[in-house]
C-alpha cells in the first residue's frame, strides 16, 4: 500500500452502512450524542452529589446515589455504540459534552442535602422527558432498535426520579 493510499484510508468518513436513511442517521445519531451529553452530565452531578452529601441521612443517601449514578453511567457506552451503528459519530471530549449538555452544572461549595435530592429528582425528570422526545423520533424513522434501548433508559429514569421524590419527601411528624 502505497502513502496515498493510506492518507486516503485515514481520510475515509467514518460512516457505517445502515438500512435507515440518511436523514435517520442524521437526526438520530445527532441526538444521541446530545443525550449522551446529558447522561454524561447528571452522572458527574450525581457522583458530585454522592461524594459530598452530609448530614444525619449520609449514609441511604450516599448510597443510594451512588446507585444512581452507576446505572446512569451504564448507559453511556450503549448510546455511543448505537449512534455509530448508524453510521454517526458521538461525542469527543468534555469540551462536546459541555456545548451539548441541556442541564446545569452545580459547583456549589454546600448544597443541603434535600436541595440535592430535588434537582436531581428534576434533571432526571428532565432527561426522561428528552429520551421520550428521542423515542418519538426514533418511531418517526422506525429506528426501533434504538427505541428499545430509550424504552428501558425511560423506565430506569422513571425510577431514579420516584426514588429521589419519596426519598425528599419532609417527614410528616
Amino acid at each position: 500500500m502505497t502513502q496515498e493510499d493510506l492518507a486516503t484510508r485515514r481520510l475515509a468518513p467514518l460512516r457505517t452502512p445502515t438500512g435507515l436513511s440518511e436523514e435517520a442517521t442524521r437526526d438520530i445519531s445527532a441526538g444521541l450524542t446530545a443525550l449522551l451529553a446529558d447522561v454524561f452530565s447528571l452522572y458527574l452531578k450525581t457522583k458530585n452529589f454522592h461524594w459530598h452529601v452530609s448530614g444525619p441521612h449520609f449514609r441511604d443517601y450516599h448510597l443510594m446515589l451512588d446507585e444512581q449514578a452507576g446505572q446512569i453511567f451504564a448507559m453511556t457506552d450503549a448510546i455511543a455504540e448505537r449512534a455509530r451503528k448508524l453510521g454517526g459519530t458521538t461525542l469527543r471530549s468534555i469540551g462536546h459534552i459541555a456545548r451539548l449538555q441541556r442541564s446545569l452544572d452545580n459547583d456549589a461549595d454546600y448544597v443541603e442535602p434535600q436541595d440535592m435530592l430535588a434537582e436531581l429528582r428534576d434533571d432526571n425528570g428532565d432527561l426522561v422527558q428528552r429520551m421520550r422526545e428521542m423515542h418519538g423520533l426514533c418511531d418517526e424513522h422506525r429506528d426501533v432498535a434504538t427505541a428499545s434501548l430509550l424504552e428501558n433508559w425511560i423506565d430506569e429514569g422513571e425510577r431514579r426520579v420516584w426514588f429521589l421524590f419519596e426519598t425528599g419527601r419532609p417527614d410528616r411528624n
